[in-house]
């Protein structure tokens, strides 16, 4: 990468308009800023396209990031935007490669904020190995976005086939990674101002490392996905429709931590509705449970691990929700718009 003189960069305290103008500022903030974090042989090349080079199946996945507040426990948009790539591609088995980055920033824009997300974006993508190869950048006048969004494409090789909503099986076993509803909270806290006296932070976080134990661990996985907008309640309404199979939920086997509870019931709130970000859920055969967990409990992540459900054959395309005290209820996919921009 060529050298460059930094200086008006470091200088400048805020995004001007002249920084999307396709001039000496905006090359200043490409080169010194985006290229410096995601320095790679692909991106220097600074052609209109990457070249990319294939083998065997790909999975391809986009994303955009709107998430208000930019800031939150546990993460920023950056971040989020990272890793809510990354884990779209290891849902379906495959390793991430290849990333796109395009960000619409605000007139106005902290320099210091920008590159703080931009460092984290980097730090990000070193633990699943991908790389951004192409990216675009826009500046907006004051106004006209809500300070910073970010899209991100994602490309990857599927490493295991076969993963799919349409896959499950009768007697499969439903697990679930960790505690649930942590990322949906921590938005909620950082929006209101609230203040706890644990430190409850999102789960934002990259799940590739888990994905690729399972897949080495010769598992035969089913169904996987990342629990994001609308929960666990999302993705096992969706798995039990697309498969055309009865899910049970045993309520008091489903990790919460006591934060998101407390928080539900104040804002009367369903946990299972709630979105994660560093949260996944599994389907595979039940003997195979006990080795899947032994697995995942290698990873600080995904500690609480455990399984929380069956696949059978009654209610087809519902999920049933068992209470401790026997009683049962149907889990009913979110409806309306709980919490709005929380990635």
């Amino acid at each position: 990468m060529s050298e460059i003189d930094l200086t008006t960069l470091s200088s400048t305290k805020s995004i001007q308009l002249s920084h999307g103008g396709g001039g000496q500022e905006m090359n200043k903030l490409i080169k010194g800023l985006f290229f410096k974090a995601f320095d790679n042989d692909i991106l220097r090349s600074e052609e209109d396209a990457a070249v990319l080079t294939f083998e065997g199946k790909t999975a391809f996945t986009t994303d955009s990031f709107t998430v208000s507040p930019l800031f939150f426990a546990g993460g920023n948009i950056g971040k989020l935007a990272i890793a809510g790539t990354v884990n779209d591609l290891a849902m379906m088995g495959a390793k991430p490669q290849y990333l796109s980055c395009s960000v619409i920033i605000e007139e106005g824009f902290d320099v210091a904020n920008l590159k703080t997300i931009v460092d984290s974006m980097a730090k990000e993508l070193s633990i699943s190995g991908a790389k951004i190869v192409c990216g675009d950048t826009k500046v907006v006048p004051k106004g006209c976005a809500d300070g910073l969004f970010i899209n991100t494409t994602g490309v990857g090789s599927i490493v295991q086939q076969g993963i799919s909503v349409r896959n499950l099986k009768q007697d499969d076993v439903i697990i679930v990674s960790r505690d649930i509803g942590r990322h949906g909270a921590a938005i909620l806290m950082a929006r209101e101002g609230l203040t706890l006296e644990s430190e409850l932070v999102s789960d934002c976080n990259t799940l590739w490392p888990a994905v690729e134990a399972l897949i080495e661990a010769d598992l035969d996985i089913h169904a996987m996905r990342d629990a994001t907008r609308g929960g666990l309640s999302a993705v096992l309404n969706e798995w039990a429709q697309a498969s055309n199979v009865g899910i049970t939920v045993s309520e008091e086997d489903v990790p919460v931590s006591e934060e998101v509870r407390g928080l539900c019931e104040l804002y009367g709130f369903e946990p299972f509705d709630l979105a994660n970000e560093g949260t996944f859920i599994i389907a595979l055969p039940q003997e195979q449970a006990e080795k899947a967990l032994e697995v995942l409990s290698a990873f600080a992540a995904c500690g609480d691990a455990v399984v929380i459900g069956q696949v059978n054959d009654e209610h087809q395309g519902r999920v049933i929700l068992t209470s401790p005290w026997g009683s049962r209820r149907y889990l009913d996919l979110p409806q309306g718009e709980l919490l709005p921009r929380i990635c």
